[in-house]
Formats: C-alpha cells, structure tokens, sequence
C-alpha cells in the first residue's frame, strides 16, 4: 500500500533524528532493512552483499567505526545487520520484480553530514521534537528525505501496473564521493536499463521540478603531508627544514594554478595542520584538499597540477611531500530521451507548479558512477531535483525540507518507472 504524504513525514524525522556519517550508517541500514521487509521486496543485499568492497573510498579509520558501530548497537540496530555492514560496509539495494519490462534503477543516498544542527524553536526539527539525537552529525543536505522517497517509491510502484524490475540503491557515503563506484560495480547496477537519481532542494522551491541535471563537476579530494626537519626555532633555525613554510608556499601556489581554457575548473585547500610548538621548526604539516573540473579530463588535469605545486614547494624549502586521492568523482550528464520522460510525467502532477527541462548542477555527486555504468552498458540515465522550501542552505545547521515535497517526488519517480515499463524510451528518441 502506498505511503501517504503523513507517513513519508513520519519516516524522514525518524531518519533524520538519528543521522550517522559516512560508512557509519549502520542504525540508518538497520531500519532500511526493517522498512524494506515491511515492503515485502523480493530481493534485499545488505551491507556487503550491495558493494564491491574493493571500490569503496575514503572509509574512516577503525576507532571510528567501531564507535559508531557501538552506538547502533545501543540505540537497537539488528545483529545480523550490523554482521553484515561490519568494518563500515553500509548501505542496501533493494528489488522489486513486477514483469519482463525494463530494469529501471533508483538511486537514493543516505549518509549524513558533520553539522551541529541548529536549536530553537524557529528551527522545525528542534521545535518539533526530531532533532539530532547525536551531537555534531546532522541530515543537512536531505538524505533523510531521500530514503523517505526511495520506500515510498517501492510503495507506490508495488500498487502500479509497472511490468519489470526496479532496483533500489540506498547508497552510503555520498558526502565523501566514497560509495557511488562501490555500487556501481555490482552487478546490480550492471543490470539497470534506466537510472533515475534523485535530490531534493537545490535552491529549488517547492513545486518546481528539475528533469534532467547537467554539468556536474568531477570531483577528488585529496589529503597530503609535508616532512621536514625539526630544529630549537632560537638556537639553531638553519638546522631545520620548515614544513610550515612549505605549507604557506603550497597554499599560495594552489591557488594560482590557472583557470583552464576548456572549463570550469576549482581549487580549494580546506584544512591544514602543522607544528607542535612557537619554539621548533615544524617538521611536519598535513592538509586536506579537493579539485573540480567541469569534465572528468579538466579535473584530472587540476589533480596534476596540484601534484606538481605540493612536490615543488616542498622541495624549496627543503622537504619531501605526498599527495592521495581519497575519493573521486566523474562527470555523468543527464541523457535527454529520459530527461523527456520525467519532463512529460512532471508536467501532468497537479502539485507540480513549474517544469525545468535541464539545469545546471554546479557541484559533485558520485551518483556518476552509477549513471556513467548504466550509459557503458547502452542504457540512460537521469539526474532528478524535486524542489523543496528550505530555510537554511544544504550543508548548514538550519537545512530543513519541506515535506509536502516527499509526495511529489514519490508520484513523480513511481510515475517515471511506470511509464518506462510501458513504454521503455530509446537513446535515439528526440531528447
């Protein structure tokens, strides 16, 4: 039976008052699973048995999973789900089979954001109770409405005539573009004929619908170290080798790359650490950083560049210096036959007030991975925005949605699988 717009509101503060970051998301699998069962799907893979273990990036260290793993346990996670996601291996695809039709994928991601959410009663989550239960971590970017979306489109499809298979990705670790590749190399993803990812907000309101985002920006984030020599900063400076200076000289040098003339491309170092003390040469620095290119090729280009500015301002100043990726993302653009589809189905809801064709993403999102996988295997894919109200911008402390929007993007999205079961578009369709 399908969810009502109530119901999808209760399951989304349930998700978001107890949000869990990236690869740490084991209370949030946990009730994913109890969900899905309730749905009575006919095929769940939890945890390991949804991700190729091998492509996951930029998984936190051992004490940390391990604590958060603890703290599901404590707030009533399942054992055999916490077997399953053990070592930070999270996450759920869920199948419903209805015919011989088309696979179509939907993929949702569920991974929370480190924000200390905001507390007062003009924040609705605070004055109505479902705040986050755990300090520091916060569902600022609509993860907990998306999960609400992916059940209720399981609900609304299983109450459709759809004829062929829906595969659901409740995809982990979004937020450090370290779960996308993961699932995108199982043969769940290989088996999708058609892709629909999803996302609330986007500075668009409620009422408004986006078909088909392009443009998004490749992504790698990056974390290097700068080894020096350490020396007594008074009695003997010339002795040490600074890697705070070669720290500031790497700064400075990033962000004088140029520009490339084929496109966008960014640059950012966003955290640095270094020193232990006024009176010694440090010998040590570490940083954090990412680069963005509007392909794939600018921003591996950007990668290089940066490589090549950490090895030479180290090397002036006396130091040695690496540099890792620790996750990275593609470009994947929405293809337009699909695009088509969720236009024409957008623009029949009556709740839907405006229709965007194409729009402009602007940021990251390792969902093309996904995207990129179904396109290598001759299929389409489309990046859907499902406007949303929110009073804070994504990713900061007074983020909020408007759930009046989680029953539009369950119509829209259980509306599009139908319609491609019955008529599943071609790439050579006018798009």
């Amino acid at each position: 039976m399908a969810y009502s717009t109530e119901q999808l509101g209760a399951i989304r503060r349930d998700f978001h008052r107890y949000p869990e970051p990236s690869w740490c998301e084991f209370l949030t699998t946990s009730r994913l699973v109890d969900h899905l069962e309730d749905l009575d799907v006919d095929e769940l893979a939890v945890g390991r048995q949804a991700l190729d273990l091998e492509a996951r990036m930029a998984v936190p260290d051992e004490a940390t999973l391990t604590e958060w793993a603890d703290r599901a346990r404590e707030a009533g996670a399942r054992a055999d789900v916490l077997e399953a996601t053990a070592d930070g291996a999270t996450g759920v695809v869920a199948v419903l089979e209805r015919g011989d039709g088309p696979t179509v994928g939907l993929r949702v991601d569920i991974d929370a954001l480190y924000v200390d959410e905001a507390d007062g009663e003009d924040h609705t989550p605070a004055a109505r109770g479902f705040r986050s239960a755990n300090e520091g971590v916060m569902h600022a970017c609509g993860h907990d409405a998306h999960m609400a979306v992916g059940l209720g489109t399981i609900a609304a499809v299983q109450d459709s005539d759809f004829d062929g298979t829906l595969i659901v990705f409740f995809q982990p670790a979004e937020e450090v573009a370290g779960g996308g590749k993961a699932m995108a190399e199982t043969a769940y993803c290989g088996a999708v004929d058609y892709l629909l990812a999803v996302h609330l907000g986007l500075d668009h309101p409620t009422g408004e619908v986006v078909a088909g985002i392009v443009k998004p920006l490749a992504m790698a984030h990056l974390a290097g170290e700068i080894t020096g020599t350490d020396a007594h900063a008074g009695k003997a400076p010339n002795r040490g080798d600074n890697a705070i200076q070669a720290l500031g000289t790497l700064i400075q040098n990033a962000y004088a790359i140029p520009r490339h003339e084929s496109g966008s491309t960014r640059v950012n170092v966003g955290l640095v650490e270094a020193g232990t003390s006024s009176n010694i040469v440090a010998d040590r620095a570490r940083f954090e950083a990412e680069v963005r290119g509007e392909t794939t090729a600018l921003m591996t280009s950007m990668k290089d560049r940066l490589d090549r500015t950490v090895a030479e301002a180290a090397a002036m100043h006396g130091c040695s210096a690496s540099l890792e990726v620790v996750s990275e993302s593609p470009r994947a653009d929405s293809d337009g036959p699909l695009v088509g589809r969720v236009e024409a189905l957008a623009e029949g809801l009556p709740a839907v007030e405006s229709t965007v064709r194409w729009a402009d993403f602007g940021a990251s999102e390792d969902a093309t991975f996904l995207m990129n996988t179904v396109a290598e295997g001759g299929g389409l894919a489309s990046y859907v925005v499902v406007g949303t109200d929110h009073p804070g911008a994504h990713h900061t402390a007074t983020f909020d949605v408007d759930e009046a929007s989680l029953g539009i993007a369950v119509d829209l999205l259980a509306g599009t699988v139908e319609a491609i079961g019955q008529d599943p578009p071609k790439r050579n369709d006018a798009g």
